[in-house]
């Protein structure tokens, strides 16, 4: 088992399990989706009032499998396992934790790759846009099909956290809480940016085919490759890159070539390999589509403190200093929309080395804000 699981505060073995709704799924874009299947992890105990359920909504590559670890691959621990387990912030002898692969999604919810029955071939390039506010009516009729009528709380960062805030807005009878952190209420024309650019990596992959690759046998490998390269670098702070890299070469002297010579060439190639193995490249393309589209202050004149009005929910806001894709002003922009509106709301501004990464790192200071203001949810 890896060395990075706290045994004796861990939610132990899991398994996913997964929902199949028959009813249509009208989406933002226009389209509908006939039927799809959601799947999903819980941790805990629903208590007999249903009232302890917390949601937590995952960022662009995140999935469903948010603590604990699998019987056959002891390895694959959840992507949020340090925050999330008995004694932990999100602590699961208190709460009953709910994490879900969103629609589009690649580990086990409907998407691209899933067979569409109307073919008995993969979506492919047919699967339809999704947005955050589809994720959100989905997520709603998994909350019905558990019997749950309001989350005691919603959490996630990044693309979590945009979720975790369009829940208030859009369901605010049925959120208790929302936490949101480094996320933004909109993307910057830079972030669209570094989107398109990841997109075109992948859809100018000859062995992308449109999206429809599933039927050549192949995968848009080299492109889904650059896509995340390029995306992590985002998600590391230029602090955290010099200190852990710096120049440091692989050998000792120059080659004078375009072989891998520096730690960072090595470490992004590495990341990009690993991600290209198990992520699907259309899913890719349709969160990065999400991320780009948030915008819930757009029907409202752009006006962000109008379409915060409707909110209920008591919101905590966390931002990290040295994120430079979110960083800590656009938090301040959702602070400052909700105090408009007297919404109550807390805000977390944390000094923590890791640029937009950091709310997946278990650092000191951050958990113990969660451990605070989470120990103060009353089921």
């Amino acid at each position: 088992m890896s060395e990075r699981i706290d045994t004796a505060r861990s939610v132990g073995c899991v398994t996913p399990q997964e929902v199949a709704f028959p009813e249509p799924l009208r989406l933002a874009g226009g389209s509908e989706l006939a039927a799809y299947t959601l799947c999903f992890e819980t941790y805990g105990t629903l208590n007999a009032a249903r009232s302890n359920a917390v949601l937590v909504c995952h960022a662009l590559s995140g999935s469903h499998h948010v603590a604990g670890w699998y019987a056959d691959d002891p390895d694959d621990v959840g992507w949020w396992d340090n925050l999330v387990g008995p004694g932990k912030p999100l602590d699961t002898e208190r709460f009953f934790v709910v994490g879900v692969n969103n629609l589009g999604g690649c580990h086990g919810s409907t998407g691209p790759a899933t067979i569409r029955p109307e073919t008995g071939r993969p979506w492919g390039a047919a699967f339809p846009v999704v947005t955050v506010e589809d994720w959100v009516r989905a997520q709603a009729r998994l909350a019905d099909h558990l019997g749950i009528d309001a989350w005691a709380a919603v959490i996630g960062g990044s693309l979590g956290g945009m979720q975790a805030l369009q829940w208030a807005l859009d369901r605010p009878e049925r959120v208790r809480h929302a936490i949101v952190l480094a996320a933004a209420p909109k993307l910057t024309a830079q972030n669209i940016a570094f989107n398109d650019v990841a997109r075109q990596a992948i859809l100018t992959d000859p062995d992308f085919h449109g999206g429809d690759f599933y039927a050549h046998g192949v995968h848009p490998v080299r492109g889904l490759r650059i896509a995340r390269m390029l995306g992590h670098i985002t998600y590391l702070s230029v602090d955290q890159m010099a200190e852990k890299f710096g120049r440091a070469r692989r050998a000792g002297d120059l080659s004078y070539s375009f072989d891998v010579e520096f730690e960072i060439e090595s470490y992004l190639r590495y990341q990009g390999d690993k991600f290209a193995a198990s992520f699907d490249a259309n899913t890719y393309l349709l969160m990065t589509k999400a991320l780009d589209y948030f915008d819930p202050a757009h029907a409202y004149g752009d006006n962000l403190g109008a379409a915060c009005a409707r909110a209920r929910a008591r919101f905590l806001v966390v931002s990290f200093t040295t994120d430079w894709r979110f960083d800590p002003s656009r938090s301040r922009e959702i602070v400052r929309a909700l105090v408009e509106n007297g919404k109550r709301v807390s805000y977390a501004e944390i000094d923590c080395p890791y640029g937009h990464d950091s709310f997946l790192i278990a650092h000191p200071h951050y958990h113990r804000v969660l451990a605070a203001y989470l120990g103060n949810i009353r089921p």
